[in-house]
């Protein structure tokens, strides 16, 4: 079963593209932030000037709204550009720079979650942290086999349970080829242990919050029992903000 994590494999064209966006924060240099039609999408405009990409393409987006939430980010910058806290434009930058010309390795990655997903491996007990898995997964599990023509099958431990091949094909069928969609299901699964989580979320089966509920059951279980660690709680805050850079994208796709 992978591990929920928030790095991806060093080769992933996501991963290549993350690396060109750390550079040194820079002082604000611009005033007015806009948006305007390209052939692109919409773009971001600094001063009426286009942004760049690590990779020095423009940050444009599909729609309109999520081009006016990347251009928010940007507005909400003050003293200095920390790219730490814009998920957004990080997560566009990847999508433009590393996404949109290598779709396939993205996808693979995605199936491979499909084949050990984080809702397949429940806990023997305590009973109330098993019946928490059931009542957040198995409705997931559901949707998957009635919509998607799925059928997984789960295991209580963490030994490896192969799943049927035929669900492994129907699920994997459901990966979308959009570079935007895509690229934003990567980052749901990887962050939440869970393809079928991202599926059901892009598909609008899940809402954002039913979907980070049910990929932290274990983690929120954990924190009841044993109290919160702060450094835990710094690493759950960042992903949550990537995770909310993922929901806005879908919910401006699907809109």
């Amino acid at each position: 079963m992978p591990d929920r994590s928030d790095d991806t494999p060093a080769d992933s064209p996501i991963e290549a593209a993350r690396r060109g966006t750390h550079p040194p924060l820079r002082q604000r240099f611009y005033g007015k932030v806009t948006t305007a039609g390209v052939d692109e999408g919409y773009a971001v405009r600094l001063d009426d000037k286009p942004v760049r990409t690590p990779a020095r393409r423009i940050l444009a987006a599909p729609t309109l709204p999520l081009a006016e939430a990347l251009a928010a980010e940007w507005e909400a910058q003050r003293e200095a550009i920390d790219p730490a806290k814009m998920p957004l434009t990080r997560l566009a930058n990847a999508i433009i720079d590393g996404v949109a010309e290598r779709p396939q390795p993205v996808a693979a990655e995605i199936a491979k979650y499909l084949a050990s997903d984080l809702l397949f491996y429940r806990a023997a007990g305590p009973l109330a942290l098993a019946e928490r898995q059931r009542l957040s997964w198995d409705p997931i599990l559901v949707w998957a086999a009635q919509s998607l023509g799925a059928r997984f099958e789960w295991t209580e431990g963490v030994t490896h349970r192969a799943q049927p091949q035929p669900a492994l094909q129907a699920a994997g069928a459901a990966i979308p080829a959009d570079p935007w969609r895509l690229g934003t299901m990567h980052v749901v699964t990887t962050l939440t242990g869970s393809a079928l989580i991202a599926l059901a979320l892009a598909r609008g089966f899940l809402t954002a919050e039913n979907a980070w509920d049910a990929a932290n059951v274990d983690e929120d279980w954990n924190m009841e029992q044993w109290g919160r660690d702060e450094l835990a709680l710094d690493r759950r805050a960042f992903r949550f903000a990537e995770f909310q850079a993922a929901a806005t994208v879908l919910a401006s796709l699907s809109g």
